[in-house]
């Protein structure tokens, strides 16, 4: 079984990477900011901000096949150890949901049985419901009216609807207000950082000033390794190996990086990978022309303002030398106000567009 081989030479034409685009994933890829503003007025136009002064007893967040997860690690993430209401993460709505309970869901697949299930009992039982879905199918009509329902309004291929996702779950918390006020979000904010990454990442630009496609570089032939330092940039590790299977068929590894580095087999073989190979050697292929695994690279994630790298020794007791650093300090410099957000929310869409890079590189895209 061979890899698909990275054409570089097609990173650097910003033609071709249009000819073979044809389903037009990158400039999807760049409407994240897009995403957020319009997700942010659909908030307001279903009354998200009407809940403001409402104290729930949990506040519930579905976890759903798609992006949402991530969003609501994420939200999770940047709520943290002192938000004042229990957070659930939930596959299902529980069986205890109740009128005192705020259930928030994200689906880009309006048929999701088990979701529109969830939503039709939380509805009978008095639960507040706040849905990101589309407003055809049954998921949005078991709400029957009784939920506030924010639809997509900029249509997105699977995987690279995020942005969305977090917005609406953004607006949430913030009426809720259950976000400590060095995060509540101004959504506008988070657009605009957001169109700034889309402009570093446009195809026009070369590598050395576009991290997206140096990032889609230094994955190339490799297993990637993706290793959060926090817990938002573990969120957003996790995002990232879904991304890159979902745009590039990559299987990549993505943690906190101390649970990861307790993974001994991993550990040896970064170890390995550090020490080099012979430059002849092809780590796909061993002397028996049989393919062997791809050599891991770990690439550390940071949403603080502390350094990674010494963040790293405190929590694993060793350094990472030969690692990639993903902490975009520059983007969003320290003492900015909700930092972690922005850092995050940059993050995600870098590694959305790196895997799509890396797809489309690989002709592992499908044409349209």
């Amino acid at each position: 079984m061979s890899r698909a081989v990275l054409d570089d030479t097609l990173l650097a034409d910003p033609r071709a990477l249009a000819a073979i685009d044809t389903g037009g994933v990158l400039r999807s890829a760049a409407t994240a900011g897009a995403q957020v503003r319009s997700a942010a007025h659909g908030a307001d136009e279903a009354g998200v901000p009407a809940l403001r002064g409402h104290r729930p007893r949990a506040l519930i967040l579905m976890r759903r096949p798609g992006t949402s997860g991530a969003a609501a690690t994420l939200l999770t993430a940047l709520l943290g150890p002192g938000c004042p209401v229990p957070v659930v993460v939930a596959d299902t709505v529980p069986i205890w949901a109740g009128p005192l309970d705020v259930v928030w869901a994200h689906t880009a697949d309006a048929d999701d049985a088990e979701l529109a299930d969830g939503v039709g009992r939380a509805v009978r039982r008095g639960v507040e419901v706040v849905l990101s879905v589309p407003h055809d199918g049954p998921v949005a009509a078991a709400g029957a009216g009784r939920v506030r329902l924010v639809e997509p309004r900029i249509p997105v291929p699977p995987g690279l609807d995020l942005p969305r996702a977090l917005a609406v779950g953004l607006a949430l918390v913030s009426a809720l207000e259950l976000l400590p006020a060095a995060l509540d979000p101004a959504l506008e904010e988070l657009a605009d950082r957001l169109d700034a990454e889309a402009e570093r990442n446009q195809p026009g630009n070369e590598p050395f000033l576009n991290p997206a496609k140096a990032l889609a570089l230094r994955l190339d032939g490799h297993t990637p390794l993706l290793w959060g330092t926090d817990a938002a940039a573990a969120a957003v590790a996790g995002h990232g190996a879904f991304a890159l299977a979902v745009h590039a068929g990559v299987v990549a590894h993505a943690d906190e990086i101390g649970r990861a580095a307790q993974a001994a087999g991993l550990r040896r073989a970064l170890d390995v990978a550090a020490r080099g190979h012979d430059i002849f050697h092809d780590p796909f292929a061993d002397d028996a022309g049989e393919p062997v695994a791809a050599p891991p690279r770990l690439v550390l994630l940071a949403t603080g303002d502390d350094d990674p790298g010494q963040v790293t020794l405190r929590r694993t007791g060793r350094g990472w030398p030969s690692s990639d650093v993903l902490h975009p300090v520059e983007e969003v410099p320290r003492g900015t106000r909700h930092a972690a957000l922005l850092r995050a929310a940059v993050l995600a869409s870098r590694l959305d567009v790196a895997a799509v890079y890396l797809g489309l590189a690989t002709r592992t895209i499908a044409p349209a």
